[in-house]
């Protein structure tokens, strides 16, 4: 089976508490444990040895990215992704922030495809109040959005249907009826 990662960036833990949910459900599904782990507690090459990347990172401020996000971002530059699967999830704040909601899946997807990495885990931005954001391509976010702030009561359902959607698109999950 591929080896599965999930890697979050969490300053007052929405994010960590979505990695443990998605982490979760991973298992669930998986049968087997897959723990979260704070990118600031790893070494970022500890990334190229996963076949399957699950990355959060929430926006902060206007559009900018979660603090340990920021200290490796640069990083990233170091790193062969060409064989990689990333599916990305993130924290912020529709209605607080409606001109940068997901920035941080933009800026964290272009840098991961610039080396070489495949998206996967779109997600659809019917549903969210905002105006514009990077981590938007067309109809869909780059990744799970999520609206801790103001749409709380919707985030399980997301989480769950987004890990089937992922593992589905990673080849391994098959939909009932396929």
């Amino acid at each position: 089976m591929s080896k599965i990662g999930v890697f979050y960036g969490s300053t007052y833990g929405n994010t960590a508490d979505a990695a443990a949910k998605i982490a979760a459900h991973l298992e669930r599904l998986l049968g087997q444990p897959v723990p979260p782990q704070d990118i600031a507690q790893v070494d970022l090459k500890t990334l190229e040895g996963y076949d399957k990347l699950l990355l959060g990172c929430s926006t902060w401020n206007i559009g900018e990215l979660q603090f340990d996000w920021e200290v490796v971002y640069r990083q990233l530059d170091t790193l062969d992704l060409s064989s990689k699967q990333v599916a990305l999830f993130g924290c912020g704040d529709q209605l607080g922030y409606p001109d940068s909601f997901q920035d941080a899946l933009g800026i964290l997807g272009e840098k991961l495809e610039e080396r070489g990495a495949s998206l996967v885990g779109l997600w659809p931005v019917a549903g969210y109040e905002h105006t514009r954001s990077l981590g938007q391509r067309g109809e869909f976010f780059l990744g799970l959005a999520l609206d801790e702030d103001n749409q709380a009561h919707l985030s399980e359902g997301r989480i769950a249907r987004w890990v089937e959607q992922v593992l589905e698109e990673f080849g391994l999950l098959m939909r009932v009826g396929s």
